[in-house]
């Protein structure tokens, strides 16, 4: 095995775990699950059937990652953040042939107790904060607070708050790394410079 695992967790025939990953106490993995490399699945995580986790992901203490949902790479789930998959569920009414699809692109984080209704996605390094509602599409690098959530910024890929508008034009250094930000009306995009 490539990958650690402890002895209270469960990790069903025909999950996928990628190596160096780390399964930790109370851990339930479905069989049809797929675990990059280096994925940290905290203490009281469950992984549905129908998803994908991408390599570096960090799924925090009591998540419950359901059917439908992917992780790009390098996500961070908070402790105790929620997920769904069905929009409008009544337990009189079966809706598994109604899940939506929900997609993490690579780099977000979301907060602790964050709630993230299911048929959105939350684009590259986007920020949720903690407590948050989602239910609806979040631009890359965007900082949403509140229920439900609103922007209130935008976010460096180091994980600090970008001195930028929430619309219209500027440019923003990262003072850890120095990349660029560059906002262009409502959405950011981090600039690599050209080689000289």
């Amino acid at each position: 095995m490539s990958y650690y695992q402890h002895s209270s967790a469960i990790v069903d025939d025909g999950a996928q775990i990628g190596e160096g990953s780390r399964v930790w106490h109370f851990v339930h993995v479905c069989g049809g699950a797929r675990i990059g490399k280096g994925v940290s699945l905290g203490q009281n995580v469950f992984v549905g059937n129908r998803v994908s986790v991408g390599d570096h992901c960090k799924i925090q203490n009591n998540v419950s990652v359901y059917d439908n949902v992917t992780l790009e790479e390098g996500v961070f789930c908070g402790p105790s953040m929620v997920f769904t998959n069905v929009y409008n569920p009544r337990s009189l009414i079966e809706r598994k042939d109604e899940y939506r699809d929900t997609l993490v692109r690579r780099g977000a984080t979301l907060g602790a107790n964050c709630t993230i209704v299911c048929g959105v996605t939350i684009g590259e390094f986007a920020f949720i904060g903690a407590g948050a509602v989602i239910n609806k599409d979040v631009p890359a690098y965007a900082l949403m607070v509140g229920v439900p959530a609103r922007q209130i910024g935008w976010m460096s890929e180091f994980g600090e708050q970008l001195d930028l508008p929430l619309s219209g034009d500027g440019i923003a250094v990262c003072a850890h790394t120095g990349a660029r930000y560059v906002l262009h009306g409502d959405h950011v995009e981090k600039k690599t410079e050209a080689a000289a």
